[in-house]
């Protein structure tokens, strides 16, 4: 087989395999990396260079993995964009944690939150209690969205990126 061929390949069947882990496990944002997630990172990516690229440690080598996962990246990112279904199968939907101030503990529990980590969102958004916020979402690139009433009953919308390493298993 041609070489070339044969580090798309693989690179292809490691990127798909990385999807579906990350799926399986659940997704830390890359903006909540602790240094346990920084070290799966490293660890994953030496251990799978040389699937991809098998004794080839060529530049080029190199070059073509990095290339198909780029152009593998930009086609999932496609074909989520056109395709629901398949945007449902990599990415989680919302999850509403909080709704006119009423907080939903099953969505705490399945998103593994705690109630001290959303109530620390919720203050870092600058709401003192959570009765009140009208609306808090954990968003799928996993923020906290929170929208809150103010004196006048007005609606007030922040987002910020949490500061806790909050997992979401998908």
């Amino acid at each position: 087989m041609n070489p070339f061929l044969d580090i798309t390949l693989r690179s292809l069947a490691v990127y798909l395999f990385m999807i579906l882990g990350l799926r399986i496990f659940g997704k830390n944002q890359l903006s909540q990396l602790n240094a346990g997630d920084i070290i799966l990172l490293l660890l994953i990516s030496n251990a799978v260079q040389n699937a991809m690229v098998g004794q080839d440690t060529s530049l080029q080598g190199g070059l073509v993995a990095a290339l198909v996962l780029f152009l593998a990246n930009f086609g999932l990112k496609k074909l989520m964009f056109k395709n629901p279904k398949i945007k449902e199968l990599i990415e989680a939907d919302p999850i509403i944690l909080v709704n006119d101030g009423i907080l939903n503990k099953n969505a705490l529990n399945k998103s593994e939150i705690t109630i001290d980590e959303l109530e620390e969102s919720v203050r870092e958004h600058g709401v003192e209690n959570i009765s009140d916020v009208k609306l808090a979402i954990l968003e799928v690139d996993g923020n906290i969205s929170v929208i809150s009433f103010d004196k006048n009953n007005q609606t007030n919308f922040t987002r910020h990126k949490k500061k806790k390493n909050i997992r979401r298993k998908l």
